[in-house]
């Protein structure tokens, strides 16, 4: 991959408003997130190693310019990057310090 090709992805902080987990999934968690100016909804799969309640206010590490997903019928606008841990759980990438939302990466 090229640094251009890298710097193609809008890589960006944003801060969970709300979450809630979807349909009878328990791996799929919809959250409502602000990128400052922005708000929009990210479905994803952190379900097992996180509930709801622990991700609201979180500040987080999102692609903000993939296209519109749907996952179980609703549209996710991003993806939250996470690493994986020992048991290939998602561990969310965090901040050493408060960020305003909607701060691009680079």
């Amino acid at each position: 991959m090229t640094l251009e090709e890298f710097q193609k992805a809008d890589l960006r902080i944003a801060r969970v408003l709300s979450a809630d987990r979807l349909g009878g999934s328990e791996k799929l968690v919809k959250l409502r997130v602000t990128l400052g100016e922005e708000e929009r909804q990210i479905v994803a799969g952190v379900g097992k190693a996180y509930a709801p309640d622990e991700l609201v206010g979180k500040e987080i590490v999102i692609i903000a310019n993939l296209d519109p997903r749907k996952l179980m019928g609703e549209e996710s606008n991003g993806m939250l990057l996470a690493a994986s841990d020992e048991n290939g759980e998602p561990v969310l990438l965090g901040l050493d310090r408060e960020v305003a939302p909607g701060t691009k990466i680079r």
